[in-house]
């Protein structure tokens, strides 16, 4: 490896992508590489406020096929996309593609293949994204969050590494409270993105509410969109709770020492995140993941007792109850935090160094 050795990472359009996306670049910052970040517009809302970031828009589509006419639009987005990147990596010539999902890497990684420049894929769900399958015979290696990714075929398996979560470092080498949390008052951390901000903001502070007026002290810490401050601020002040309200924010290790659970949707990131911080959480899926991958990720982290899962439409009808538990007796959050803790991805860099070493040694 060089200092000219390039590396392109290409992202979807969603914050699952995006921030591992990020996180990898960063890493690879520090190792000399020199890099680019290529995503759509979806992606870039997400970077936008990215100082010194090397940043690259190129179009992309999902496979529209419940519509004959969404179908042919999508595949002439996508094959304009395709010729798109084939120039663009042509002008660029990097050594590397880094696909990090979402139907923004495909091009990229498509365009990789005919050009002969080699192909990482990374997932970080527990079932394969539709991008990263489609993109299973074209990849040289397949990164994967954990060994219990689903839909990969038999054939592909000897190209399958398991690296671990790529988080920020910052979260990987926290340090761990494994004290007992002894205060009588529970402090509860709210997080999502633009949809579950806006679900979790109608829904939570009137079950906060309820718990309030059967005895249950709480502190809450809220992420929302900027449009529903003022109302989220009148009613909790209206209730007399502690809170703070806060936006998108790409500091929420800020938050994570003040807390003592977390209520989240389940993103793959997002709970590896909270694992490693050894914070207890309630993930609520999005019912409309794609895959149902949301609802799997939650299924595998309650199934190592990380955390507990509840699926939105239950939320009115369990989570005072679980709340009114954790408050009685926080042993349950206690034994929690004591598996999270046996939980880390420290070594996922050291893996990504590796194995893109030996790809970069590997002759074509």
């Amino acid at each position: 490896m060089t200092d000219k050795t390039k590396i392109l990472i290409a992202v979807g359009g969603t914050g699952g992508h995006v921030f591992p996306g990020y996180n990898l670049l960063k890493h690879l910052a520090e190792q000399k590489y020199s890099l680019e970040l290529v995503t759509d517009i979806r992606g870039f809302k997400y970077l936008n406020n990215v100082r010194d970031l090397d940043i690259s828009i190129l179009p992309s589509s999902p496979i529209i096929t419940n519509n004959i006419f969404k179908f042919v639009y999508s595949f002439i987005i996508i094959f304009y996309s395709i010729l798109r990147a084939i120039f663009f990596l042509i002008f660029k010539r990097p050594s590397v593609i880094f696909g990090m999902g979402g139907y923004a890497s495909f091009p990229l990684c498509i365009a990789a293949r005919i050009l002969k420049i080699k192909c990482i894929i990374y997932e970080n769900n527990l079932i394969i994204g539709k991008a990263n399958k489609y993109l299973l015979p074209f990849a040289n290696k397949i990164l994967v969050s954990v060994k219990d990714v689903k839909g990969i075929p038999l054939k592909y398996q000897k190209k399958v590494f398991p690296i671990g979560n790529i988080i920020k470092k910052e979260i990987i080498n926290i340090s761990k409270n494994e004290k007992s949390s002894t205060d009588k008052k529970i402090n509860i951390l709210i997080l999502g993105g633009s949809q579950a901000a806006k679900i979790f903001a109608e829904t939570l502070p009137k079950i906060f509410q309820d718990c309030l007026l059967q005895g249950v002290s709480l502190k809450i810490f809220q992420q929302c969109l900027p449009t529903q401050n003022a109302q989220l601020k009148s009613f909790y002040d209206s209730i007399n709770i502690e809170f703070e309200i806060f936006n998108f924010s790409n500091n929420l290790i800020n938050y994570f020492s003040k807390v003592d659970l977390a209520i989240t949707r389940s993103g793959s990131s997002m709970l590896a995140e909270l694992t490693n911080a050894s914070i207890p959480f309630i993930s609520v899926p999005l019912p409309s993941s794609a895959e149902n991958h949301q609802l799997k990720n939650a299924i595998y982290y309650k199934e190592k007792n990380f955390g507990f899962l509840i699926e939105e439409k239950e939320l009115k009808d369990k989570l005072p109850d679980l709340i009114k538990n954790f408050y009685k007796n926080k042993s349950f959050l206690n034994k929690i935090k004591q598996c999270q803790s046996q939980f880390s991805d420290k070594n996922v860099y050291n893996n990504i160094n590796q194995i893109l070493k030996d790809l970069l040694n590997e002759k074509n």
